[in-house]
């Protein structure tokens, strides 16, 4: 590894191990070219789309989940563990422990979609609704862990969820012959950080740029500001990029390994999603279009290039994607 520990939160070996872990588990998710999605973007754009939400949770929060459980001692799986979610993190979890028989109990704010938190339910994991937000239901499994001695299954503070994340970036360089930059959404950062740890080893040349909603964009605010910053709301559709401060585990290697970090409205972002579904008929949910969404807001920075992104959370709830269609966002 080039980059100091410090500052890193897991190495390429790690990124291996889970990979190994996984395996069992988990079949490879293609990567896929779309040339009417190519025109749509324009400049010689090239866009590699890797399917995450073909995982059997739609989303590649499943890797995360995983990779995490799959390195629990016997008594911490006896245990259980408890995570704060808004969704693809929890349903993830509630997939692995039914896989694993692992007890799994998820906290989600008070005002979650009922669709998803009946998806978690549906795999057996216990739901705890308090918290106005992600943020506040954080605190919330910080309790029930202090109180119940189980094990917290932070959805990116935790080097074995980033390696986990890491994995579909390793199958990406792997499947694909030409990758000049990947664009990747942020919320924790977990992603990104694992994006960058592959293609380190891998693939030197491919940068990756992040993207956030521009109502929920404090990664994005502490990047630029090279110091991590907090913020008081957050309003998006974008479930998955809903947090309020950059976190501690990721930060430092997004700073130090971004090429660049930018933010899309929600319009920007409901537009993507709409020409996923008409080029690609593929459904995905608000963060699983964010990076889409940052290539036609300034395709001319990738002109000529291949370009990948990540098409992760296929459950988006029917109240939205109605919005979404309707052109109301």
């Amino acid at each position: 590894m080039t980059t100091a520990q410090a500052t890193w939160p897991i190495t390429f070996a790690d990124v291996l191990a889970a990979r190994d872990r996984l395996a069992p588990h988990l079949d490879p998710t293609p990567v896929r070219t779309y040339p009417v999605l190519d025109a749509a973007v324009g400049h010689g754009v090239r866009v590699l789309v890797k399917h995450e939400n073909l995982n059997p949770t739609n989303a590649f929060k499943i890797r995360n989940a995983l990779a995490l459980m799959t390195a629990l001692s016997p008594d911490e799986r006896r245990r259980g563990v408890v995570a704060a979610s808004k969704g693809n993190h929890g349903l993830g979890l509630a997939y692995a422990g039914a896989l694993l028989g692992v007890p799994v109990t998820i906290c989600v704010p008070t005002d979650n979609n009922p669709e998803k938190n009946a998806a978690i339910r549906g795999y057996g994991a216990v739901l705890v609704e308090e918290g106005r937000d992600y943020d506040e239901s954080v605190q919330v499994a910080a309790r029930l862990v202090e109180e119940r001695g189980v094990a917290l299954a932070h959805s990116t503070n935790d080097p074995r969820v980033i390696a986990g994340a890491a994995t579909f970036t390793l199958e990406t360089v792997e499947q694909a012959p030409r990758l000049d930059r990947m664009v990747i959404a942020v919320g924790g950062g977990s992603q990104a950080v694992g994006a960058m740890t592959v293609l380190r080893e891998r693939r030197p040349g491919t940068r990756v740029i992040g993207v956030q909603a521009a109502g929920a964009s404090a990664a994005h605010d502490s990047w630029h500001a090279k110091t991590r910053l907090t913020r008081p709301t957050v309003r998006t559709f974008a479930d998955g990029l809903a947090t309020r401060a950059a976190y501690e585990a990721t930060f430092p290697a997004l700073l130090e390994g971004l090429e660049d970090f930018v933010t899309v409205t929600d319009g920007e972002i409901a537009s993507a999603l709409r020409l996923l579904l008409s080029t690609t008929h593929t459904l995905v949910e608000g963060a699983g279009a964010a990076g889409l969404a940052a290539i036609l807001a300034k395709p001319e920075h990738f002109a000529g290039q291949h370009v990948g992104i990540v098409l992760s959370g296929g459950n988006i709830d029917a109240a939205t994607l109605r919005a979404v269609v309707n052109e109301e966002i």
